[in-house]
């Protein structure tokens, strides 16, 4: 199944962060699995990284620009996407989270992240 990388995943993944697991390099660099980054993480990034550039040093720009170089797919935030919000359950308030898992479902991919908590919401997540 193909990935789409949670924030923080892809964030590690761009700076070659040591968080980042040998399982989720290892599917991440899989050639034949096909990698996303939603256009909602790059929101999330270039908002968090305005309020504190110390805790996120990358800019949504960079981001951007390192997801491409890393050639990662973008998934644009589509209708689908925000109506798939309507019938998720609210199990997590993180808004840029509960987007990422409507993403996943709506485009049957697998949801790559470190949030337990967003690990309850089944089968398209994969804790790492």
């Amino acid at each position: 199944m193909n990935l789409l990388l949670d924030t923080h995943v892809a964030l590690w993944a761009i700076t070659d962060d040591l968080r980042l697991s040998a399982e989720a390099r290892s599917r991440i660099l899989d050639p034949k699995i096909r990698v996303f980054y939603s256009v909602a993480s790059m929101w999330e990034t270039a908002i968090k990284h305005s309020l504190k550039p110390d805790r996120i040093p990358v800019s949504g720009a960079e981001f951007l620009h390192f997801c491409e170089k890393a050639g990662y797919e973008g998934l644009p935030l589509r209708d689908r996407h925000v109506l798939a919000l309507e019938s998720l359950p609210h199990l997590h308030s993180d808004p840029f989270d509960r987007i990422l898992v409507a993403q996943a479902r709506a485009e049957a991919l697998l949801l790559l992240t470190r949030d337990s908590v967003l690990a309850e919401y089944g089968e398209n997540i994969l804790l790492i």
